[in-house]
């Protein structure tokens, strides 16, 4: 069986391969990914805002981890732009601060030097320009100032149809592919009504300011700066977390400074945020350091907006009709974890299968349902590190092993599967299928126990200014550079099957220690889970340091916590 002709614009200028809806940061790499893969296919890019944008344009989405960081890096080929036009991160940080002035009397989690595989800021209006303009250069039909006015999905073989007004004019388009790139307009899913609600019930305000507060002035108190030296914490994407609620702090390459709440809207309505005035007012009263750090005249104010529950499903995102959605048009879970970008990666590569196989004659059927089955799982299980998690977010020992455990989680199974490229390997997904359901059962179990914990040790001691330092953690540091090793299937597998002993290792510690701390606290499940690892066989992952009594753990220590060897750690 032979594929469809490919268009050729210069016989047809109204009919194209894929017509993209959006030009933002899921449409634009899409349209990359896709000449890239395939430099015949004949690509148009419909953008409703005129380009290029300003710089610090507003849009959520700033901040990248390790998926999101390497599909534009060395996916799409990016990292030159990344590395000079952008902003290296010192990972993300996290200050238990809420309603303290003194910062240094606080706990903090973060990195003191940088962990192998990079992520970046992005400033989204320099990033999006940059991209447009490589779009442009690699043969993509980018059309800005382009409002779509009618959608007319095809059932048939027949190419699908898109009027949109551009340029003064009414113009029509046929395409094989629609994919709506759209964001929370959801072309697409409002013309088929496949928005979906979740049970994550939260709200976001943000905005931006000229200029930047540098973190390590915050305090006079030289152990306080020199705590994570030589990292620098304004680089980092900082969480100041409390019950309910957590603060982004995101330095852009452009100068500027974004900024946002994100809270839990049973805990803190929207109603006592919704302007920047509120918003500040709010701030003085949950994060006083931070309002005096940003209540100066010289920050002028570039832009406010809020956002009432952010996070949404979709019944349905890939077609067999050769239609699809991918970014916020589709799903949106949480930015605490940064996984926007990642999003957009697994979504974009998918998409690009689906029309790799149609142009090669295959039925997508199978595949569009196979897909979207797999792409629904990680965003199912993504989302329970967040849905009900929020009331325990201002716990300064809790939260730390929370952000291990999820760290874990994502490093062990999601961010292999999508940077050894075998996120569309049905045979190795099959074979995977043990783990991930393994993993998934551990980590619900997890967060459950986190939650009680959290929650029944409701008045935890905040001044305790313990320093929880990933980057002394060597399994850490392995698990973040194993991500880019080249392995075959054979050793793939088997380092999936370390990684999950190294899940139940952590899993079996932390149940011990919220047992040692609220006696008679649930299990919810892991004794059965946990019923044949023998703890004493594995090398542990809690770091000594962090869990010792506040008075030693306040004495300057050169100890790095338990070394592994690389056979030994859980990567």
């Amino acid at each position: 069986m032979t594929g469809p002709v490919p268009a050729s614009p210069t016989e047809d200028a109204d009919f194209v391969d894929v017509a993209i809806l959006g030009g933002g940061l899921a449409g634009l790499t899409l349209a990359l990914q896709l000449r890239q893969r395939d430099p015949s296919l004949a690509v148009t890019v419909l953008e409703r805002r005129a380009h290029p944008v300003r710089e610090a344009a507003h849009k959520v989405g700033e901040s990248t981890v390790e998926i999101g960081a390497h599909y534009f890096a060395d996916v799409l080929g990016l990292r030159e732009h990344l590395e000079t036009e952008q902003v290296r991160k010192y990972g993300l940080r996290y200050f238990f601060t809420d309603r303290e002035y003194d910062v240094q009397d606080c706990s903090e989690m973060g990195v003191s030097k940088l962990l192998p595989t990079p992520s970046w800021q992005l400033d989204r209006g320099r990033f999006e320009n940059f991209l447009g303009d490589r779009a442009r250069e690699m043969g993509v039909d980018f059309r800005d100032q382009a409002v779509v006015r009618t959608l007319d999905l095809s059932d048939t073989d027949a190419p699908h149809t898109v009027a949109f007004d551009h340029a003064g004019d009414r113009r029509v388009l046929k395409a094989r592919w629609v994919v709506d790139a759209s964001g929370r307009a959801g072309l697409i899913k409002r013309k088929l009504g496949l928005a979906m609600a979740n049970d994550h019930d939260c709200n976001a305000v943000w905005w931006r300011i000229d200029g930047q507060s540098d973190l390590d002035q915050w305090s006079d108190d030289p152990r306080w700066r020199e705590r994570f030296a030589p990292a620098r914490r304004v680089n980092s994407t900082n969480h100041m977390c409390g019950p309910g609620y957590w603060f982004w702090l995101i330095p852009l390459a452009s100068g500027s400074h974004s900024l946002g709440i994100v809270c839990d809207a049973k805990m803190h309505p929207l109603e006592t945020m919704n302007t920047f005035e509120k918003a500040m007012d709010w701030l003085r009263t949950h994060q006083p350091r931070v309002h005096e750090a940003l209540d100066k005249p010289e920050y002028t104010l570039q832009d406010f907006l809020f956002l009432r529950h952010f996070s949404h499903g979709c019944k349905q995102v890939y077609s067999r009709h050769r239609w699809a959605l991918t970014g916020e048009a589709g799903l949106f879970l949480d930015p605490f974890y940064s996984p926007g970008s990642d999003f957009i990666a697994i979504s974009n590569t998918y998409v690009c299968e689906l029309i790799g196989k149609d142009r090669a004659g295959d039925a997508i059927a199978p595949y569009a349902e196979i897909y979207q089955q797999l792409y629904f799982s990680f965003y199912e299980n993504t989302l329970t590190l967040y849905q009900d998690q929020y009331p325990i977010f201002g716990h300064p020992q809790v939260m730390p092993i929370k952000v291990l455990w999820d760290y874990v989680y994502y490093w062990s199974l999601l961010a292999p599967l999508f940077f050894s490229r075998r996120q569309a390997d049905l045979s190795i997904l099959a074979r995977l299928k043990p783990a991930f359901a393994e993993g998934r059962a551990l980590n619900l179990a997890m967060q459950a126990l986190l939650r009680e914990w959290g929650t029944r040790d409701a008045t935890p001691d905040l001044r305790q200014a313990r320093a929880y330092d990933q980057y002394q953690v060597e399994w850490c540091r392995e698990m973040n550079g194993g991500l880019t090793d080249e392995l075959d299937d054979a050793a793939y597998l088997a380092r999936t099957q370390r990684s999950i002993a190294g899940m139940r290792q952590l899993a079996s510690e932390v149940l011990a220690l919220a047992r040692a701390a609220i006696p008679g606290i649930g299990d919810h499940g892991l004794d059965t889970l946990l019923a044949e690892h023998d703890s004493r066989a594995h090398a542990p992952m809690l770091p000594a340091d962090w869990f010792a009594p506040a008075a030693e753990a306040a004495e300057p220590s050169t100890r790095l916590g338990p070394r592994l060897s690389r056979e030994a750690a859980a990567v």
